[in-house]
């Protein structure tokens, strides 16, 4: 069966965070997101890109594998990490920071985790 549309650009999603103020705080000063609108319980943070609804809850990182954002190339990728590492941001795989996104990928990427325990991804396609 054919769907007759396709699907566009993420227009937003929501997580759990225990204190959506701190981890808005968090998302404009490490990614660079700013803050978009507030709304009961909850901060919205985005770019044109995506914009995300952070409200008050129960964390839950185990429901998302990871959340993965293109950066144009690897220069603007090796810039990213530094800047993490500016904001104390703990990267993994340390010493070896960015690497294929699974084994023979082209693909290239780092991995970090936000204060709640969400896991993140900034990768280049076809970095190698």
């Amino acid at each position: 069966m054919k769907v007759p549309f396709t699907i566009g650009t993420v227009g937003h999603f929501g997580l759990a965070v225990r204190d959506p103020r701190r981890s808005a705080k968090w998302f404009v000063r490490v990614l660079g997101l700013h803050e978009e609108f507030e709304f009961e319980d909850g901060v919205a943070v985005g770019n044109d890109n995506v914009t995300i609804a952070l409200s008050k809850g129960k964390p839950s990182p185990k429901t998302i594998g990871h959340m993965s954002f293109h950066l144009p190339n690897m220069m603007t990728l090796r810039k990213a990490l530094k800047h993490l590492k500016k904001h104390k941001v703990k990267v993994e795989d340390p010493g070896n920071e960015i690497g294929p996104e699974a084994p023979g990928s082209p693909h290239m990427g780092l991995w970090f985790r936000d204060p709640d325990g969400y896991r993140w991804e900034l990768s280049v396609q076809g970095g190698k």
